[in-house]
């Protein structure tokens, strides 16, 4: 039995001052059981952060599904706070991604990874943002099932343009095979983005980036997201993607329960300013935005989950509560692993942090072990 006392634990209807037990791993009951006692000296305990949306970090990158290279990027963000982490492919070949699908998912069940997301490659040319444009093709569901087959359960989520040829089948065949289907890169009109949602599309890939934007005559796919009660937004909240007053906004129309604060963390990030590779593309970083070389396509972040949670406190003005439910509860509901993560209740995984007095991450636990 571990205590945690003098603590203030950040639960999703508020704070709660006092302790937090743990034991075999796990969120504990009440008990008058004491062994290791460990005083917080009033620091917050949050949940341990879920990022839906990562493509790497600490110079490495998800992209080549190589094992070395993956658990580094997991390994960076796990340090951060990140304790669930779904590695986030961008558009490649077909073989590029059946390599990096089959190797991830050997991760993912050793339990480094919590899945596998494709972004791609059915996109909107259009809105492709970083993604290699030549790249890109129509829904094809013969490749999909073979991503799955490779993916032996651990592929979870594909996001999607759904005014492509085909793209509404695939959502409803990705429901029936249990891969949440994602709406992004898109130039869909709200009427298609609201067809995509009825078919089964339960998340808007990083609402407001790569996608039509909202127009009073036309809300295209964020009018129709924000406005979909089941549908998960996901927000990159680095002050690049997405202004603090339109992130405000974002969570006063659709709130803490269904807006997912991500990442979208590339190899960059952890490393400083310097020149990378997103997929096949040439990213340069400088004062730590990462934009395409030679462009101004803004190409993935480079910051950490306990960067968004900290940014969604102190510069969007978010309780400290809402802020932790959007990095964790929310995500975990999005995967449908809520029942086993992101949040400090009883018989969940000890997956948790504590904050400094500024509300940097000072520890980690995951599964009850301090990492």
């Amino acid at each position: 039995m571990t205590v945690l006392t003098n603590a203030r634990v950040v639960l999703p209807d508020g704070v709660r001052h006092g302790e937090l037990r743990i034991e075999a791993g796990r969120i504990a009951a009440p008990s008058p059981v004491t062994e290791d006692v460990l005083d917080l000296a009033g620091r917050y305990v949050i949940p341990g952060f879920v990022d839906i949306h990562v493509h790497g970090g600490a110079g490495a990158s998800y992209q080549s599904g190589r094992g070395e290279e993956a658990r580094r990027a997991a390994e960076f963000h796990l340090a951060a706070g990140t304790t669930t982490t779904i590695a986030s492919l961008v558009t490649g070949s077909p073989g590029e991604l059946a390599d990096a699908v089959a190797g991830l998912a050997d991760l993912a069940a050793d339990g480094v990874l919590a899945g596998i997301h494709l972004e791609g490659p059915y996109l909107a040319r259009e809105r492709c943002g970083a993604h290699n444009p030549t790249l890109l093709r129509p829904p094809d569901a013969a490749e999909f099932r073979r991503l799955v087959a490779l993916g032996r359960g651990h592929l979870r989520m594909i996001t999607l343009a759904p005014e492509l040829p085909g793209a509404l089948d695939l959502v409803r065949e990705a429901a029936d095979a249990g891969v949440i289907a994602a709406v992004g890169h898109t130039e869909a009109p709200g009427a298609t983005a609201r067809a995509a949602f009825d078919a089964g599309a339960r998340v808007a890939t990083h609402l407001f980036n790569a996608m039509r934007p909202l127009h009073h005559r036309e809300g295209g796919p964020i009018a129709a997201a924000l406005n979909d009660p089941r549908v998960i937004v996901e927000l990159i909240a680095d002050g690049v993607h997405v202004e603090s007053g339109v992130v405000r906004l974002a969570f006063e129309a659709a709130g803490a329960g269904r807006v997912a604060l991500i990442t979208d963390a590339m190899a960059a990030a952890g490393m400083g300013d310097g020149d990378y590779r997103l997929g096949g593309m040439e990213v340069q970083v400088r004062d730590g935005r990462a934009t395409l070389a030679g462009g101004s396509s803004i190409a993935g972040s480079t910051i950490t989950m306990a960067d968004a949670f900290r940014r969604a406190v102190t510069e969007v003005g978010l309780p400290i509560e809402q802020a932790a439910e959007a990095a964790a509860l929310t995500p975990a509901r999005a995967l449908g692993i809520d029942s086993r993560v992101g949040s400090l209740e009883p018989g969940k995984d000890a997956d948790l942090l504590v904050l400094d007095d500024d509300l940097a991450v000072a520890r980690v636990m995951k599964g009850g072990r301090w990492r």
